[in-house]
């Protein structure tokens, strides 16, 4: 009788191998195959991709390292969570050959690895194409290899694959796509004047507005218009002054404004530019420059351009403001719907704030520091619901008043002009100059308020839970009763000095360079 072979054996001819030995000599043979299955094997590599990405200084590369690490954390919470009790079936491979090929200690969601690239490459490619074709030959090559070598059934290979993609599109859901084009806005009733080589312009730039500032900002800025006046703010400086200082020159000179810096420096500088009725270049030069964006400023050049060539549009400004200052400045014979007065000499602080971008009471302020403190290791959306469950469980509601109507809220949130998507993270505005707030309210008072809240921003049904009231409007009326309101305003925080506001707009209160190919309001 024939002695039965053990599973384990090596067949063999001869002293030639046959062809599995071979071939996983062959596999472990080759330098780079075993690199490349390693390297990708694990989702830091991704992560560390997406880090590279985020230090590039493109605001679209950054877009799209957070949403390639976000897709990466939905294929991992998927794997740990859901697919590896049921995924123990068995690998070809592996199973006929177990000394060669060792059983993991730990099952997998099948063809993980790729899961986990697809996913990162899809989601890059949704926000950069550019960026998406210089990380698509490593994840097509990982593909090539397990498939090749029979590391994974075919099936398993494909769908990886297509885990991985559908989980980069879910997280449009929660984020979607930012378009490219800027917001619109139309042009001034008097143009702006055209500044050769900057002469005529006074700009302001501060260095200590995040990530997008290097030093040679001010170089480069004196490369692009050798004519201009740029002052640096320095520690101990007023930045205000600093602002109605170069206003005023720009005035006397028949020219503009400049400002070099992130939102909260554009923020001041707009309304200091309001007010003196001056023209106003905004540089992208801070962390994450949304105003910029969403004006079409994406690079300094495109902002010298705008300037030298005098293309310029205007665009609407958010304010609030206590009504007994509104009534006083009414008194001292400020022109109606226009910033100033005795309190507010730059359009911040004392009776009135300004804002470009956003204006919010409650937890939306701790809930952006929250969030931004872990999107760049693990996307936008998943730390928006890590840091909004840590906030609900610590918060406290606030008891106010809106047109006359008690409410408990959780926070309010306005923005200059309307936001997308809709929902509890809004990113961007298709228009400068709508002559709208969108406000936007979550509601403290309904039955499982925490729970319903949470829940929905996790399924991305916010925008149809009733937990969120949503209005547009030209004017909110606001009273807070108990609890400790912060204002949050174009990326500053502040403690409220009152607790009776008015929230309406300044129509078309600044005039703002851009290049003119930007311009979408002529289609």
């Amino acid at each position: 009788m024939r002695r039965p072979e053990r599973l384990w054996a090596i067949p063999r001819l001869g002293n030639r191998p046959t062809a599995p030995l071979a071939m996983s000599r062959s596999v472990r043979g080759s330098s780079v195959a075993s690199l490349l299955r390693k390297v990708a094997g694990h989702d830091g590599v991704w992560l560390g991709t997406a880090a590279v990405l985020a230090m590039s200084g493109d605001r679209s590369a950054r877009r799209a390292a957070l949403r390639g690490a976000g897709s990466v954390a939905i294929v991992a919470a998927v794997n740990h969570a859901l697919a590896k009790p049921a995924a123990r079936s068995a690998r070809p491979v592996r199973d006929a050959f177990p000394r060669v090929f060792p059983r993991p200690n730990t099952a997998s969601l099948p063809s993980s690895s790729l899961a986990s690239a697809a996913a990162f490459v899809t989601g890059v490619v949704l926000e950069s194409p550019r960026s998406g074709l210089a990380v698509l030959p490593f994840a097509a090559g990982l593909a090539y290899v397990r498939g090749r070598e029979g590391l994974d059934h075919r099936g398993r290979v494909a769908a990886g694959v297509m885990v991985g993609m559908g989980a980069a599109l879910l997280t449009c859901r929660w984020w979607p796509v930012k378009p490219e084009a800027a917001a619109a806005a139309a042009p001034p009733r008097r143009p702006a004047p055209a500044l050769k080589d900057g002469n005529g312009l006074h700009l302001v730039v501060n260095p200590s507005s995040g990530i997008g500032w290097t030093k040679d900002t001010v170089e480069t800025l004196r490369t692009l218009l050798p004519e201009a006046t740029i002052t640096a703010f320095e520690p101990g400086d007023d930045l205000l002054a600093l602002l109605d200082g170069a206003a005023l020159r720009a005035v006397a000179d028949g020219g503009a404004l400049g400002v070099c810096g992130g939102d909260g420096t554009v923020n001041a500088g707009t309304a200091t530019a309001a007010r003196h009725r001056v023209p106003l270049a905004v540089f992208p030069g801070g962390t994450f420059n949304h105003f910029a964006v969403d004006l079409g400023n994406q690079t300094m050049e495109d902002v010298a351009r705008a300037i030298q060539a005098g293309d310029a549009v205007t665009a609407d400004v958010g304010r609030a403001s206590s009504p007994a200052g509104r009534d006083a400045q009414a008194e001292a014979g400020t022109p109606s719907g226009w910033p100033g007065g005795a309190t507010a000499s730059a359009g911040t602080g004392g009776d009135q704030q300004l804002f470009v971008n956003t204006f919010s009471i409650g937890v939306y302020s701790e809930l952006v520091h929250a969030r931004e403190r872990l999107e760049k290791r693990i996307g936008k959306w998943p730390a928006l619901a890590v840091g909004l469950a840590k906030i609900l469980a610590t918060g406290s509601p606030l008891s106010v008043v809106i047109n006359g109507r008690a409410r408990s809220i959780w926070l309010l949130f306005a923005g200059n002009g309307i936001y997308h998507p809709a929902g509890f993270a809004p990113t961007y505005r298709t228009q400068l100059d709508d002559g709208f707030l969108d406000i936007r309210v979550v509601e403290a008072g309904t039955p499982l308020a925490r729970t319903r809240l949470l829940l929905a921003v996790l399924t991305g049904t916010l925008h149809n839970s009733r937990v969120l009231r949503t209005a547009q409007a030209r004017r909110l009326d606001l009273q807070i009763l108990e609890g400790e309101p912060h204002f949050a305003y174009d990326g500053e925080v502040t403690d409220a000095a009152y607790r009776h506001l008015v929230l309406d707009k300044l129509p078309k209160a600044v005039t703002l360079y851009r290049p003119a190919d930007q311009d979408q309001w002529l289609h």
